[in-house]
């Protein structure tokens, strides 16, 4: 990913992705679950090292030049954290991360060239010509998926049970760390109401 190829790659139009739009499942609590995401206060946030940390073990145990903390507003899916992209965010769109979060499980596509749900999508059929994706929905303690913490590769790619396993438990960590910084931010936001 470090030749200037790879870099000049993720350099996409933004005017091309604004005109591009697939079909991408809609969860049934869409209304519910945004609420629950803008309870975290964490869209356009700056980067943190704990999210750091996650992705880039999720990409050194799955064995993928890719990992992201992805988090699906309205309109777009945004990267918290990220390993071997430089792109910030996406339109909702083209994500491949909508399907994650329509389940509770992890969402795997061996090679995403021969899945028709995938195959037409920019990022598959050319741009970056990504194979291989594995998302792990980030699920609240009231059921709402927020996003995801996925990887993805160039090449067609399995996962080992072992790998699964870790991804989805990666997945779990990334929820205790936002519930850790949205306890924390309550708790500041009360302090200081105090003391005014």
């Amino acid at each position: 990913m470090n030749s200037s190829k790879s870099k000049k790659r993720q350099r996409l139009p933004v005017r091309w992705l604004e005109e591009t739009r697939y079909a991408v499942p809609i969860p049934k609590d869409e209304k519910q679950r945004l609420a629950a995401l803008q309870r975290y206060d964490i869209l356009d946030t700056a980067p943190e090292r704990n999210f750091d940390t996650i992705v880039r073990l999720a990409s050194h145990l799955c064995n993928t030049p890719i990992a992201l903390m992805v988090l699906i507003d309205e309109g777009r899916q945004w990267f918290k954290a990220k390993v071997g992209v430089r792109l910030k965010e996406t339109p909702r769109g083209l994500a491949f991360c909508a399907h994650t979060i329509m389940q509770r499980k992890l969402f795997i596509v061996p090679d995403m060239r021969r899945d028709r749900r995938f195959a037409k999508n920019p990022f598959v059929a050319s741009g970056p010509k990504f194979r291989f994706y594995a998302g792990a929905p980030l699920i609240t303690t009231d059921n709402r998926a927020l996003g995801t913490l996925c990887v993805i590769d160039k090449l067609p790619h399995k996962l080992s049970r072992k790998q699964k396993e870790d991804l989805m438990g990666m997945s779990r960590l990334v929820m205790t760390e936002l519930e850790l910084r949205r306890i924390l931010r309550d708790r500041a936001k009360t302090t200081s109401a105090t003391v005014a």
